[in-house]
């Protein structure tokens, strides 16, 4: 018999406890990048995030001998099961001592309520949508996480190749790139110049202003979002709330130079077909965030990454062409564009966001540039 006690989480005691495991159980790692209790708290919050008009969760604590050892999401995305013709019970934000009676219990609470919903297989890590975190680590662990991936100690994987039955179901990687010196790198600058007069394609320089207003840039880059990555593993198209969520929350903290956006001017309304999103590296400033709050001090450190630029590294969170236009180069013209900002705020490196590793031509982006494949994580799955 188990001595490993699984509850429910059922109120905002509860729920502080299940957010704040992960500091606790990652307190004093050079490697790991905590996410803002903020987030965490509207991320996990039924009335207030938007996944919820089409996801159901339940997060569960592991106690052993009266002590909190680990936590698990379990979320049900009814619109991703919809879309890929699968009855899943996604698994999520799994945290837990090196202890395989502790993890077992925990992805058990999971299978278990999944089946009682009809599920027929378990797989995660995965967040409610591609805009959560997804993937366990499973090569990497001396390299410094990103806020928006995740880190765990190397026994993880150890664990769920010790449990069995758990295969694999996806993996990704992820490129540590060199900015270069110098300028643009010739074959991006040449191709990005034959794209842009060929196929009449334009760059506007945004005002934070036009991101918000009746323009509407915010929406219309996560439109651009939702068509990109239609046919990626596991993806749910955002609704108009969700978009609205997003831009709310994110797009105000963005550097308009940072943020790059491709139009086709052949369209009647210069629709935006191509997108580029990067931010100067949090990772060290949130780790100097307490728990990841922003008070008393955290959100000095946060401020000197994001308006001071005091890291060497740039997080590039997002990169999306529409399908009919990669062909034609237009991802060249992002990087002829952000690259001599990245020169101009002093960044040294670059961290790619988690790409599938079947996907060659994404990660062809980056032939031009000094890269290495520095991590890689995995999703797993198992019937149940």
């Amino acid at each position: 018999m188990s001595s490993v006690e699984i509850r429910k989480v059922t109120d905002k005691r509860s729920l502080r406890a299940f957010i704040d495991f992960h500091y606790e159980l990652y307190q004093g790692s050079p490697y790991d990048a905590p996410t803002l209790y903020s987030d965490e708290l509207h991320t996990f919050s039924k009335d207030k995030n938007a996944a919820f008009e089409f996801c159901e969760a339940e997060y569960f604590l592991a106690y052993k001998d009266g002590k909190l050892v680990g936590r698990i999401a379990g979320i049900i995305n009814h619109r991703a099961n919809e879309k890929w013709n699968r009855e899943s019970v996604r698994f999520g934000w799994i945290d837990f001592v090196d202890d395989i009676e502790v993890s077992k219990a925990l992805l058990d609470a999971v299978a278990d309520w999944g089946r009682q919903k009809g599920m027929k297989e378990i797989v995660g890590p995965l967040g409610f949508t591609d805009m959560d975190p997804e993937g366990m680590l499973i090569f990497g662990f001396d390299q410094l996480g990103t806020m928006s991936t995740i880190y765990n100690y190397s026994y993880y994987p150890q664990h769920m190749e010790q449990m069995g039955g758990w295969e694999k179901d996806n993996d990704y990687v992820e490129f540590k790139l060199k900015v270069p010196k110098g300028g643009v790198p010739e074959k991006y600058k040449r191709v990005a110049d034959l794209t842009m007069h060929r196929y009449n394609l334009h760059i506007p320089h945004l005002k934070r202003s036009q991101v918000f207003g009746p323009e509407q840039y915010g929406q219309k880059v996560l439109d651009v979002v939702n068509k990109t990555f239609a046919d990626l593993y596991g993806f749910s198209q955002m609704t108009p709330r969700q978009r609205e969520e997003y831009v709310k929350m994110y797009f105000k903290f963005f550097d308009m130079e940072m943020l790059c956006v491709i139009e086709d001017w052949n369209l009647p309304n210069h629709d935006v077909i191509g997108v580029g999103i990067s931010i100067p590296s949090l990772s060290r400033a949130l780790q100097k965030c307490r728990k990841g709050r922003l008070f008393p001090f955290g959100w000095w450190h946060i401020l000197r990454a994001l308006k001071f630029h005091k890291t060497d590294t740039v997080d590039l969170l997002l990169v999306g062409i529409l399908p009919e236009y990669r062909a034609k180069g237009a991802n060249a013209l992002l990087f002829n564009r952000l690259i001599p900002v990245y020169q101009k705020y002093g960044f040294k490196w670059g961290e790619t966001n988690v790409e599938m590793e079947t996907n060659e031509k994404v990660q062809g982006q980056w032939a031009y540039l000094e890269n290495e494949l520095h991590k890689r994580r995995r999703c797993f799955k198992k019937s149940l």
